[in-house]
């Protein structure tokens, strides 16, 4: 039952107040004074309070900031007579809901009451929301505790609450939109809109409009006007997908976006501006793009303001058994069947599996294992032929074929007891791998990760943690 406090210094005012909406269901309690009804709101509960605007000693604007003073949220609808209408929207200004004049109708007054229970539960529902949807998109969801992925939670608690644009990059399946979901939703843009678009999933002759709009009549078949996702997104967050596919010559106009927040639609000539903040994403390596002019440089330094790297899944296998039993669990869940657990020889294939895919791939391999499991543990013969083939064959290796391997990486003439160190054999034949590829680009950084097949932001931080000594450097 939904309590509602009445202070009103008139008694029929809380007499009829009291009867009307205790024969709703409502309990009323009174107050006959300003000072009665504060010490009421301090001792209990009230999912609402009426208030009258004119009492002797403390009127209703005073009660009002009162419990403004004492932060105890609780909605209200002031009552007035015709002549204080002013200091009754003085009052609204203060919190109060609304107000009703005497002598007022009962049924109005209903109305009203149900308008701001109403609005409660919308709140209340959206509060839960935006609690449900931080949850969903907080930092636990990036999952892996490699050095890798701690690096980069902190990387990005750092630039959540900034309007910087942000230039994610990694391989594919690797979760860059889950990055960007995960920046927009820990932000104080959070209760505004996240708009992705896939450049690269637009025909290229619509994506102007997808982008910007467009007016009715721009074209064939613009039968109607449309708003465009900057429009959408205004106040909270875009996200363009794949921006290495947007064409060359829309590239200009997304700058004067990023530049002026502004634009017009197709075919229109208003100009609109918009608050927005702008992730981006891709897998390909734009500064190549760049060399290449097929990517605008000025638009690359304008969206590479912040840049955000995420490894491959093959350079953080500390990562994969985590991420296996994450998706374990939530695909169980899913699927209602009992917790499902992987054998040690299955996990240590798994982990050693190179994933090509990335988060992707172990999210699809999982839920298929799940599907297909019945023994309740998911052992060798429940992995995929791919995997199984991959034993052995250096599927975390890039292929290189501009750089020959190393011949004088020591290789154990015999197994000992102890067996052999294959991770560092591996570290010092990659090394060496760099040192080459350093030497015949001539120290310049970009070739050399081109030959070794690898991101130049890849390449840089392996450079750096094996403190690889080089030529003269280049860019």
């Amino acid at each position: 039952m939904r309590t509602i406090l009445v202070v009103d210094d008139e008694p029929l005012v809380r007499n009829l107040l009291a009867d009307f909406f205790g024969s709703h269901g409502y309990e009323i309690v009174g107050a006959g004074d300003g000072q009665a009804g504060i010490d009421l709101l301090k001792q209990r509960k009230f999912d609402l309070f009426f208030v009258d605007l004119t009492m002797p000693g403390m009127g209703g604007i005073d009660v009002l900031r009162e419990v403004k003073a004492l932060d105890i949220r609780i909605p209200s609808i002031v009552i007035t007579g015709f002549g204080s209408i002013p200091s009754a929207v003085e009052a609204v200004r203060l919190g109060a809901y609304d107000y009703i004049t005497k002598p007022f109708n009962l049924d109005d007054l209903m109305i009203t009451v149900n308008r701001v229970f109403d609005l409660m539960k919308l709140q209340k529902e959206n509060t839960v929301l935006k609690k449900q949807i931080k949850e969903k998109y907080n930092f636990k969801k990036l999952i892996g505790n490699s050095r890798q992925m701690q690096d980069l939670h902190r990387f990005i608690g750092k630039i959540t609450d900034t309007d910087a644009t942000v230039l994610i990059t990694g391989e594919s399946g690797t979760g860059k939109e889950l990055v960007a979901k995960t920046i927009h939703f820990n932000s104080s843009r959070m209760g505004e809109p996240f708009v992705p678009l896939n450049c690269g999933a637009i025909p290229r002759d619509l994506i102007e409009s997808e982008l910007f709009g467009h007016e009715k009549g721009a074209f064939t078949g613009a039968i109607n006007s449309r708003v465009g996702r900057f429009e959408l997104a205004n106040g909270g967050t875009i996200f363009l997908d794949e921006i290495g596919e947007l064409p060359f010559p829309l590239q200009v106009k997304l700058l004067r976006v990023i530049q002026e927040r502004e634009f017009e639609r197709v075919g229109g000539t208003r100009t609109i501006k918009v608050d927005v903040r702008i992730l981006a994403a891709t897998n390909r390596d734009l500064e190549k793009a760049v060399a290449e002019h097929t990517f605008r440089e000025d638009l690359f330094y304008r969206l590479n303001v912040i840049p955000v790297h995420i490894p491959p899944l093959r350079e953080r296998d500390d990562d994969v058994l985590l991420l296996v039993s994450h998706f374990i669990e939530e695909f169980c869940r899913r699927k209602r069947k009992p917790l499902v657990k992987v054998s040690r020889e299955a996990g240590d294939i798994l982990r050693n599996y190179g994933w090509p895919g990335n988060v992707r791939e172990v999210m699809n391999v999982v839920e298929r294992m799940i599907i297909l499991n019945e023994s309740g543990e998911i052992g060798v013969e429940d992995l995929p032929q791919r995997i199984m083939e991959s034993r052995g064959n250096g599927a975390k290796l890039h292929p290189v074929s501009a750089v020959a391997p190393p011949a004088d990486v020591p290789v154990p003439a015999q197994w000992t007891e102890a067996g052999v160190d294959l991770n560092g054999i591996l570290e010092e034949m990659e090394k060496k791998l760099i040192v080459q590829a350093l030497s015949k680009s001539g120290g310049v950084k970009n070739k050399a990760a081109t030959l070794l097949g690898l991101n130049r932001t890849t390449f840089l931080e392996k450079v750096k943690k094996m403190g690889v000594s080089a030529p003269t450097s280049g860019s």
